[in-house]
C-alpha cells in the first residue's frame, strides 16, 4: 500500500464550499418553483431550505430530499447550489485573513504541498498560508523553532495501544529530540522535525493505525473522553463508543473541515468529573431519564465552555438529553450549527462560547431541534459526583482481579525511554493498552492482582509514580515559550522547580496536603486551564526594582469544573516565578477547597 492509501484522509462527499460554480445557477434554475431533481420532482427552493438546515454535500442533501439520487444528471447543479449558497452567507459577512485563507484551499487538500515541500527539504519556501493549511493535519510550523515542526496525533479518549507508543517513541528519537509532549486533550505531541521527515512520519503512524488529520486550527480537535471508559466502576456506562462514532463521522470529512475556529468536544460516561467537561465547546455528560415509564441512561448537553478569547467561561445547559445511540447525530447537528452561524470575521469571538452569548442556550436549543427535526427531550438527571477522578493511583476494574494503575508524568513531558518502559509495562503486566488522561498522564490497565506487587517495584514507577504528593500529582502545565510563540515565559520548567519547592517546604506534611490541582499557562490563552484549578498561575513578564525582566505569574484561586464550575479570583499579580513557592506556601496549607 503507497504511502498516499494510507495517509490521506477517508472519502468524503465534497462540501463544495468556497469552489467556483460550474455554471451560472441564476440562469439554470431561475425560480424557486423550478424543479432542480426532475426524477423526484424536488424544486430549488426546496434544495436551499436543506442546504440552510445544515446539508452541505451531496449525500446530505440525497438523504433529506431524494435530490440527486436519482439519474444523477442534477447532482452539478445541486453543488453549483451548495456553493452559492455558502457564498451568499460569507459575502454578508466581512471575513478575517484566515478565513481567506480556507477559501482559496480546504486544509484538507494540503497533503500534495507537504509532499512538494518535503521533497526540496527547504522549509523556508513554505507559504504563510500553507503553513497554516499544514495544520488540518497537525503539522505546526512553531516561530520559537525556524524550521522544526511539532506534530499532534490524535486519540480519542486517549486511548492508544503499546506498539503505537513504541512507535512514536521512535520516531521521537530517530527524528526528534527524544521526548514527546501528553496534553490536556489526551493527544501526543512530537517535537524538533524537519520538513523532509514527514512523509516517513506520517506514513509509519498510518502503519501503526495513527493519525493526525484535523488536530490543529479550525476543526473538532481530538475528542476527549474517560481513559478507562469501560473499564471503572464510577461510570454510568462505557460512553468511548459514542466518542469513536463521532470521530469517525468527523475525520476526512470536509463537512467539518472549515468551521469558525477550533471545537472542543468532550463525551464521557464517568461519574466522577475526569475530563473538564466545563471547559469544552460541546461536551456530553452521563444523566439519566424517565423515557415512557423507563429510567434511561444518557447525556445531558453542555455548550459554549472556552478557556481563551477572553477567559474561562463554563458551559452552559443546553437541557436536552439525548440517548447514546442519539449522541452522535446531535454532536455532528451542533458542530454544524456553530459551523453555519458562528462568527467568522474576528477570531476572538469566533467560538461558540460567543453564538451562545449572542444569540442565547434557548435559540441553540431551538435550532438543533428543528434540525435535527424531532422534539428533544428535556435534561435528565446529572449523575456526576462532586469528586474529581484524575485515574492516578491504583484502582479496580470492573473486571474481577483486574486493576489500572495511573502514573505521573510531571506535567506531560516524557522521554522516549520512559515511553518504551510504558509500552513494555503495559504488555508484561497489563493487557497491552496505554491510556492518557485530561491531566497528562499516563494508564496501564488490565493488571491482575497477583502483579500489582511486581508492577510496583519496577524501577520506571520511581520516574513516573503512581503515588505522587497532592502537589505534584495536580500539577499540568501548558507548553511554555520554548515551543509556543505565544506564551510569554516557560512554564513546564518553571512549573516543576516550583512544586518541588512546595514539597521541601512541607516536609513530610507534603503527603497530607489537601487534595488541589496547580496549573500553569503561559499566556492568557488558557491552554494549561488555570482559571478551572484550585491554584492558576497565567504567565506574565514584570520589571523588577533593579530595572530587569523576570519571568513571573498572576496568580488565581478556587476555580473548577464540574457540577460546581466556577471561575477562578485573581488574587496576585505579577509575582515573580522565583519568588512563587514562598507565595504559594499558605495557599497549598491553607487555601479552603470549595
Amino acid at each position: 500500500m503507497s504511502f498516499a492509501e494510507v495517509q490521506s484522509p477517508p472519502p468524503a462527499e465534497p462540501a463544495l464550499r468556497g469552489l467556483a460554480p460550474s455554471h451560472d445557477v441564476s440562469v439554470s434554475v431561475p425560480d424557486h418553483g423550478d424543479e432542480v431533481c426532475r426524477c423526484h420532482r424536488v424544486t430549488k427552493s426546496r434544495v436551499l431550505e436543506c442546504i440552510r438546515d445544515g446539508c452541505g454535500t451531496l449525500k446530505s442533501i440525497g438523504a433529506r430530499c431524494q435530490a440527486g439520487t436519482g439519474c444523477g444528471s442534477c447532482q452539478g447543479l445541486l453543488g453549483d447550489l451548495i456553493t452559492e449558497c455558502r457564498r451568499g452567507d460569507a459575502a454578508e459577512r466581512k471575513q478575517n485573513k484566515v478565513e481567506l485563507t480556507k477559501q482559496e484551499k480546504d486544509g484538507l487538500d494540503i497533503l500534495p504541498d507537504v509532499y512538494r515541500y518535503a521533497e526540496t527539504g527547504d522549509w523556508t519556501q513554505i507559504s504563510e498560508d500553507d503553513a497554516q493549511r499544514m495544520k488540518w493535519y497537525g503539522l505546526f510550523l512553531r516561530k520559537p523553532t525556524p524550521g522544526h515542526f511539532m506534530l499532534r496525533i490524535r486519540a480519542t479518549c486517549g486511548q492508544m495501544t503499546a506498539r503505537q507508543w513504541r512507535v512514536i517513541a521512535d520516531l521521537s528519537d530517530r527524528h526528534g529530540k527524544g521526548f514527546c509532549d501528553l496534553t490536556t486533550r489526551q493527544q501526543v505531541q512530537m517535537r524538533w522535525f524537519t520538513i523532509g521527515h514527514v512523509p516517513e512520519i506520517l506514513e509509519q503512524l498510518a502503519e501503526a493505525g495513527l493519525d493526525t488529520f484535523q488536530t490543529g486550527m479550525d476543526n473538532v480537535r481530538g475528542v476527549c473522553g474517560c481513559p478507562v471508559g469501560g473499564l471503572t466502576p464510577s461510570e454510568l456506562f462505557d460512553a468511548t463508543p459514542v466518542a469513536r462514532q463521532f470521530t469517525e463521522m468527523l475525520v476526512g470529512n470536509k463537512e467539518f473541515s472549515n468551521l469558525p475556529r477550533k471545537f472542543n468536544v468532550t463525551i464521557s460516561g464517568c461519574l466522577e468529573n475526569c475530563c473538564h467537561a466545563e471547559t469544552q465547546d460541546l461536551a456530553l455528560v452521563p444523566a439519566v431519564a424517565d423515557i415512557d415509564g423507563e429510567t434511561r441512561c444518557g447525556f445531558n448537553v453542555l455548550v459554549g465552555g472556552k478557556q481563551g478569547s477572553g477567559g474561562y467561561r463554563p458551559a452552559t445547559d443546553l437541557d436536552v438529553f439525548v440517548l447514546p445511540e442519539d449522541a452522535p447525530e446531535v454532536c455532528q447537528q451542533i458542530a454544524f450549527i456553530f459551523r453555519d452561524h458562528g462568527s467568522r470575521e474576528t477570531r476572538t469571538r469566533a467560538r461558540l462560547a460567543f453564538l451562545v452569548e449572542d444569540r442565547g442556550a434557548a435559540w441553540l436549543r431551538r435550532e438543533l431541534e428543528r434540525r435535527c427535526g424531532a422534539p428533544l427531550r428535556a435534561a435528565g438527571a446529572d449523575q456526576r459526583k462532586k469528586t474529581h477522578n484524575d485515574h492516578v493511583g491504583i484502582f479496580r476494574q470492573k473486571q474481577p482481579g483486574l486493576n489500572y494503575v495511573g502514573l505521573l508524568v510531571p506535567v506531560g513531558r516524557i522521554s522516549t525511554d520512559q515511553m518504551r518502559g510504558a509500552a513494555d509495562l503495559a504488555e508484561r503486566y497489563g493487557d497491552g493498552s496505554i491510556r492518557l488522561t485530561t491531566g497528562q498522564n499516563v494508564i496501564v490497565a488490565g493488571v491482575p492482582d497477583s502483579k500489582i506487587g511486581g508492577l510496583t517495584e519496577e524501577p520506571l514507577l520511581r520516574e513516573l509514580r503512581y503515588d505522587p504528593t497532592p502537589i505534584m500529582r495536580g500539577l499540568v502545565s501548558c507548553t511554555g515559550n520554548d515551543y509556543c510563540h505565544l506564551a510569554l515565559i516557560e512554564t513546564k520548567g518553571w512549573a516543576i522547580e516550583v512544586a518541588r519547592q512546595l514539597e521541601q517546604r512541607l516536609g513530610d506534611e507534603a503527603a497530607k496536603v489537601a487534595p488541589l490541582t496547580i496549573r500553569w499557562s503561559g499566556c492568557p490563552a488558557g491552554c494549561g486551564l488555570h482559571q478551572a484549578a484550585t491554584i492558576g498561575l497565567q504567565g506574565c513578564r514584570m520589571r523588577q526594582a533593579n530595572g530587569q525582566i523576570a519571568d513571573a505569574a498572576h496568580v488565581y484561586v478556587n476555580g473548577a469544573s464540574g457540577p460546581a464550575a466556577r471561575v477562578g479570583t485573581e488574587l496576585l499579580n505579577d509575582v515573580p516565578c522565583d519568588a512563587l513557592a514562598d507565595a504559594l506556601l499558605p495557599l497549598v496549607k491553607h487555601l479552603p477547597r470549595k
